[in-house]
């Protein structure tokens, strides 16, 4: 069961630090931060940064749980500091690469004799195929945590290239997907190693253009229009599950998975359990059920016994209270009237009396 972020959300994670550092610099900033919008067309989150040399702005889905930056090498792909990572060195390691393998067509980016690879996927499409491991240059802006500041460099962050097949299903004018998963050379983790600052981000996601949100990586203050600041104090927190099988479309045996996991424990309509298989909200061994919160999903997903309940009690409240059902809107089956029960804000409709909540 996967939780889409949607509408508007602010959040924090925190993971550790990693000891490896890949820039060498002496600003070090004490974070960083990458604008993100939502694609009309597709719900897909947006974000850019500057990557190769020379600079070219690149826009990237992003992928909550993903495992690291992969990114179309096939189209005009040029740098002169792409450097692809050489069978059995410690980028390879790094990066869990074990396979190695040489390239006919090549050299180029994405095609090299003597190089590791790792399997990019399209979590969107749930397509996955072999890609170079490789490292380049990726410049954000620093910030304080209420203006962007300076830009920085990471002169070797290490990615993916990918074939362009792979960005079928994505939004359009992107070259690839940021992934910030559970890995070692996911964005967070990157970055926290090259400038020595927390494993820690907080990502603010927005309703579609106009509208603009950010991921901050690294400490806070987080400082959002209008006029919020998330402290410690302010938060709410829940703990991270690990799923201890993989979740990707291709993977390795024994290879966790890299996307982050939240104990829901019930589901309540109107202050009332809906009555549901309750083991499936757990993680089981071979890696099934649980609830994870993820950004490729441009709604929440749910199981379908859970979805039915979900469903018939929602029905049923609505009724209870008098709320009018009115005619399906795609994709949705159980649409309502908002005309006396809800009240328009700036972040959607917002539930006078009917509510649902998960905990």
């Amino acid at each position: 069961m996967a939780s889409s972020i949607h509408q508007f959300l602010c959040s924090a994670i925190l993971f550790s630090l990693l000891s490896q550092s890949f820039a060498q610099q002496s600003f070090r900033p004490k974070a960083l931060v990458v604008p993100v919008t939502q694609d009309s067309a597709t719900l897909q989150y947006v974000t850019q940064i500057k990557q190769r040399t020379p600079q070219v702005p690149i826009n990237l889905v992003v992928d909550l749980g993903g495992q690291f930056l992969w990114v179309d090498c096939d189209q005009n792909y040029v740098s002169s500091s792409y450097r692809p990572a050489r069978c059995g060195s410690a980028l390879c390691s790094l990066a869990r690469a074990g396979g190695c393998g040489d390239c006919f067509s090549g050299p180029r980016p994405g095609c090299n004799n003597n190089t590791c690879g790792v399997t990019p996927d399209n979590t969107v499409t749930r397509t996955a195929t072999g890609g170079e491991l490789a490292t380049d240059v990726v410049s954000v802006n620093s910030t304080n945590g209420s203006n962007p500041g300076r830009e920085v460099s990471v002169p070797r962050f290490l990615f993916s290239c990918a074939p362009t097949f792979l960005l079928q299903g994505l939004a359009s004018g992107v070259a690839g997907m940021a992934g910030l998963g559970r890995t070692r050379i996911a964005f967070p983790s990157q970055f926290a190693s090259s400038f020595s600052f927390n494993r820690k981000f907080a990502i603010c996601l927005t309703s579609p253009a106009p509208s603009k949100g950010v991921i901050i990586f690294g400490d806070g203050p987080y400082n959002f229009l209008p006029n919020i600041q998330l402290t410690s104090q302010s938060l709410t927190f829940t703990p991270l599950f690990i799923n201890p099988v993989s979740t990707a479309s291709a993977f390795s045996q024994g290879e966790p998975s890299a996307e982050y996991f939240i104990g829901v424990k019930s589901i309540r309509i109107s202050d009332k359990t809906v009555p549901l298989n309750a083991t499936l909200l757990s993680i089981d061994s071979q890696g099934k059920g649980g609830t994870k919160i993820s950004t490729v999903n441009p709604y929440t997903v749910l199981e379908s016994s859970i979805f039915n309940a979900v469903t018939t009690a929602f029905i049923n409240e609505a009724a209870a209270m008098n709320i009018t059902r009115v005619a399906s809107v795609a994709p949705f089956d159980a649409c309502f009237s908002t005309d006396k029960h809800f009240q328009h804000t700036s972040r959607g409709c917002c539930a006078n009396y009917l509510s649902g909540s998960a905990e």
